[in-house]
């Protein structure tokens, strides 16, 4: 029985590990997500739109891209007035993987976007603060795709009814 554990704490601790050093493929995407790409496994984000409805459980993300620019409207919603709300502009960047977000008074940062997901960081920046209410954050903020209408998500509202994507003209 000893034998077996031994064999098997041997196996799991190398079952982590390679000789190759975990690097980016072209766009941004790690070596083995752009592999998947290359032979058709997984959709690439870069020939994704962005344009649509976000969510996950009460909290919202909507994108609508014009000629001229990306709105972004994000809500976290915990009820009771403790929630979140920002409106700006969003911008593809690393080859569509990743999407700089500018809700505006120094809450900038930098998104996940994967094709049918879009993740906040874990950290935003202090500023982002003034958009919330009570404990609610942006932090970690994660949207599955739930469609690719514009109309869809220029209807999308926030907590008091004001809308969140409306673009101009």
């Amino acid at each position: 029985m000893r034998r077996c554990w031994s064999a098997l704490a041997a196996v799991a601790a190398f079952a982590g590990c390679s000789d190759q050093p975990a690097t980016q493929g072209q766009g941004g995407a790690p070596g083995l997500e752009r592999a998947a790409i290359e032979r058709g496994l997984v959709r690439d984000p870069a020939d994704r739109g962005l344009t649509g409805v976000y969510a996950r459980d009460a909290d919202r993300i909507c994108i609508v891209e014009t000629a001229s620019e990306a709105r972004i409207g994000a809500l976290v919603d915990y009820g009771d007035d403790i929630a979140c709300t920002g409106r700006g502009t969003v911008a593809r960047e690393d080859g569509g993987t990743a999407l700089a977000v500018a809700f505006g008074g120094g809450c900038s940062f930098t998104a996940r976007f994967d094709g049918d997901r879009i993740t906040f960081p874990a950290t935003v920046p202090e500023a982002c603060r003034a958009l919330c209410s009570g404990r609610a954050s942006f932090a970690a903020l994660t949207g599955e795709r739930l469609s690719d209408s514009a109309s869809e998500a220029v209807a999308m509202r926030d907590t008091r009814g004001g809308t969140m994507c409306q673009t101009a003209g």
